[in-house]
């Protein structure tokens, strides 16, 4: 009999933690896993992947229907539905996602505890009930972490106030507001000002920075940007603001610059931290960084302390979805057999859910530029395709970027419709070896047609052109 009650606990029921707790349940191990909120899944499901781009597509349909005049004809006009009732969608897709996650943990026999975990000693964690003002310590041979991340929330700004939110709350909002600032143009805060922009809201996204979205290839920021301003929405780049200040039924956003910008609502969009302060680590002699992150090894293991693992938004980068929970299955293996050979992969993709969507994976010019590594570029534009004329989403591109000599691919980069999925052809040529790496798979391969796919036949063939008029 092992002297632990458990052979693995995990914290955190995101992907991080579902990733980690399955691989272990599943080699043999004892394991429970502990969520400190009434429903399994995480951030990712109640707060941040799911529901939001839940409800960019239900705006996105709401778009395409609105675009279409058979449409509005045989239904006496366009569609108007107001932010609470387009929120409904993401609840049914919430709903579903916690039925089926739980469903793992059940029918593989995991403990799933309902509580609020923290340490008291190397193996000891104390788990406070969610409903009962009662505690109990379990202990265990091996921890893995993954608690997640939340909006952070500056001192000087009031978010108990009702018009002003983060990312998390804005879920809560209960009316269409009729302007919108949004501080902060990242993944989320140009998501989000796509999707308030899509519903008719006046919409002021604050950037921090020069450029938005600057660790994108440059032509595919311009075309966001450009596409952002048609649409209507302001872009306000290298501002910082001097105070948020709340009124009755509006709030006014006093930037550095001296400009004022009065909107009914404000969303504030500007950085992450971990969710680090329950869990008393200071216990177990682990302090986080000024993000409320933890290091790691290759291994995931927390710096200085073998038997404590963390994954996902807890230990920064990439701080993506489908990177945590592969973190969290290394993170088992390697606790199962004292080594993980698998590894993330090196060109992991990035889907960030305008409207249109942009994916990317692999190299920028910019940066193969300052490399001095030689390169060419293929394009394929969506209005030429036929299956994105039929569908009416023909704005949008598809760029290669490849070696000029070997014709490697070093990059792709797509604007469109489906971006997200469409990019995935591209990430599995560029992970083969040698020659099977080659801009000449897609244009000696054939493809369905009409489809959004058949866009790497033709940018090959526009990059290879490109070569022949050297």
């Amino acid at each position: 009999m092992s002297k632990f009650d458990y052979d693995v606990i995990v914290v955190g029921t995101g992907p991080g933690g579902e990733g980690a707790a399955m691989k272990a349940c599943k080699e043999g191990k004892r394991v429970a896993i502990i969520e400190k909120h009434e429903q399994v899944g995480g951030g990712c499901t109640h707060w941040g992947t799911i529901p939001s781009k839940a409800l960019r597509q239900a705006v996105q349909r709401v778009i395409q229907f609105n675009r279409n005049r058979w449409f509005k004809e045989a239904c006496g006009g366009p569609l108007h539905l107001t932010f609470p009732q387009l929120l409904s969608s993401a609840a049914d897709v919430i709903k579903k996602q916690v039925n089926m996650r739980g469903s793992f943990y059940e029918r593989n026999n995991l403990d799933l505890i309902y509580g609020t975990a923290s340490f008291v000693d190397e193996h000891t964690m104390q788990i406070k009930s969610l409903k009962k003002e009662t505690t109990k310590t379990i202990t265990a041979n091996v921890f893995v972490l993954a608690p997640g991340s939340h909006p952070y929330r500056p001192d000087d700004v009031d978010f108990t106030h009702h018009n002003i939110f983060d990312s998390d709350t804005i879920l809560d909002l209960g009316f269409t507001p009729r302007s919108i600032t949004i501080y902060g143009a990242g993944v989320i805060g140009s998501e989000y000002a796509s999707i308030f922009q899509g519903l008719g809201v006046k919409v002021n996204l604050i950037n921090t920075q020069a450029t938005l979205l600057a660790f994108l290839d440059e032509e595919i920021t311009h075309a966001l940007s450009h596409d952002m301003r048609n649409q209507g929405v302001v872009i306000r780049s290298s501002e910082e603001y001097e105070s948020i200040i709340p009124e009755d039924k509006s709030v006014v956003t006093q930037l550095m610059s001296g400009k004022k910008i009065k909107t009914d609502i404000f969303l504030w969009a500007n950085g992450r931290t971990g969710n680090f302060h329950d869990l008393a680590l200071e216990n177990v002699g682990i302090t986080p960084n000024s993000r409320g992150q933890i290091n790691v090894n290759d291994n995931y293991q927390v710096d200085g302390k073998e038997h404590i693992y963390a994954v996902g938004d807890f230990i920064g980068y990439p701080s993506l979805a489908s990177a945590a929970y592969d973190q969290g299955r290394f993170a088992a293996t390697h606790i199962v057999d004292g080594s993980c050979d698998v590894k993330l992969v090196k060109d992991i993709p990035t889907g960030i859910y305008t409207n249109p969507e942009i994916s990317s994976v692999g190299y920028t010019e910019k940066e193969l530029t300052e490399q001095k590594v030689p390169y060419e570029t293929g394009y394929s534009r969506f209005d030429s395709l036929a299956r994105a004329q039929i569908s009416g989403e023909t704005q949008g591109l598809l760029k290669i970027i490849f070696h000029s000599e070997t014709l490697q691919i070093l990059g792709v980069h797509c604007f469109g419709d489906q971006a997200a999925e469409i990019i995935h052809i591209g990430q599995a040529i560029m992970s083969q070896e040698g020659e099977a790496n080659s801009l000449l798979y897609f244009t000696n391969t054939t493809f369905n047609y009409p489809t959004m796919a058949e866009a790497y036949r033709v940018a090959a063939l526009n990059g290879l052109n490109r070569l022949d008029n050297h």
